[in-house]
């Protein structure tokens, strides 16, 4: 029997004949326990990095003496081992192949703790070449989520090698609304606690600042989707600390949407979002956060906006209505790019190379825009 923990986060069970084993995220991090039926003993597999992703590969059979294990790092291509039983003996069976090559002992992996405006600490996994200075004169990619309780996990990544090589530092914000420290982290970020999601983001941003991993104005930034709503509001409340933001499909007209309950996919977003049909402190908080509704005469970092069109999530209308208005309203000439793509829906252009070529499409524009030499 497993106690309710709010400090362990338990995300799998899988039975075998003598033992079972549990596999969760404590403080953000996975973590593999071998249990014993009679006792509840358990044994904590213990993993090199400081932030990882580790976890059961295929275990089909009942009565093993080995576990299939994958484990993967920011700095670690994903690794198949097996694991045994009786001493502990890690054999590694496969490692994911680089074409291009790769030279782990080129690159470092951390993970740290930013703390955010209301107190709370907020994870950070970063990636960076081991010759990085921390003088906060090199730029920094920084990606978050933050919604429908979907955690961003520190995997290995090969497309974000290529702005590592040019000098970046490359950060996961494990923000609010994602639940990578469990359901009330998800919980913590959304519907009446939305907004937590944004400020972590920025105050992640900040706190990178303070630390000398890059400076104001020298961040890029991209999301989609949710993610394109937190790019939506963070060009709103913190232009400044933005060097070039990227944002894919975006959910930006969110108080419109949320009102249109005709839109098939509306009324089953309002436990996410907030019914601000029937609820007025609904209405009146997504009123005050839905990117759309809060542009302003400001100056904003240089933008390149996608829409589909086809895409039933995030109908196309709303990121050009949003450009539109952002181009009617902002007081900067920065470039602010709109992409329709007339042959895709939410996620991008079908084929096995389309979605590496809207990465280097993106990656072309923030390293021409932050002027990072290619």
């Amino acid at each position: 029997m497993l106690p309710a923990s709010d400090h362990f986060y338990l995300t799998d069970v899988s039975l075998f004949k003598g033992f079972y084993v549990t596999e969760g995220r404590e403080d953000g991090l996975d973590q593999v326990e071998i249990r014993d039926y009679a006792t509840n003993s358990a044994k904590r597999l213990d993993f090199p990095e400081a932030s990882y992703v580790a976890g059961l590969d295929d275990n089909p059979e009942y009565d093993v003496a080995k576990l299939r294990m994958s484990y993967e790092s920011m700095v670690s291509p994903e690794t198949i081992f097996d694991y045994t039983l009786a001493d502990g003996h890690r054999e590694v069976l496969k490692v994911q192949e680089i074409p291009s090559g790769f030279d782990p002992a080129l690159y470092a992996t951390e993970r740290l703790f930013i703390t955010a405006r209301d107190g709370t600490p907020i994870p950070v996994s970063i990636l960076h070449r081991r010759d990085f200075p921390m003088d906060g004169s090199r730029p920094l990619y920084l990606y978050g989520y933050g919604a429908y309780g979907i955690a961003m996990e520190p995997g290995f990544g090969t497309t974000r090698l290529s702005l590592v090589d040019r000098g970046f530092a490359f950060a996961i914000a494990h923000i609010r609304g994602g639940d990578d420290l469990g359901q009330q982290w998800y919980k913590d970020g959304k519907l009446e606690k939305r907004t937590n999601t944004f400020n972590d983001f920025v105050d992640v941003a900040r706190g990178l600042i303070a630390k000398g991993y890059t400076s104001a104005g020298r961040i890029a930034t991209s999301g989609g989707s949710a993610g394109g709503e937190l790019m939506g509001a963070i060009v709103n409340s913190d232009p400044e600390l933005w060097g070039a933001v990227v944002a894919h499909v975006p959910f930006v007209d969110v108080l419109s949407t949320m009102l249109d309950e005709t839109l098939p996919l509306t009324p089953g977003e309002w436990p996410e979002w907030g019914n601000p049909i029937e609820d007025p402190a609904a209405y009146d908080l997504i009123a005050s956060y839905s990117p759309y509704d809060n542009v302003r005469a400001q100056a904003y970092p240089p933008m390149l906006v996608t829409a589909g069109l086809n895409d039933p999530r995030v109908t196309y209308w709303e990121p050009a209505k949003w450009v539109a208005r952002l181009r009617a309203t902002k007081t900067d000439d920065n470039l602010l790019l709109l992409k329709t793509n007339m042959e895709a829906g939410h996620g991008g252009k079908s084929g096995r190379w389309e979605s590496l070529r809207e990465t280097a499409e993106e990656f072309a524009f923030i390293l021409w825009q932050m002027g990072v030499e290619v």
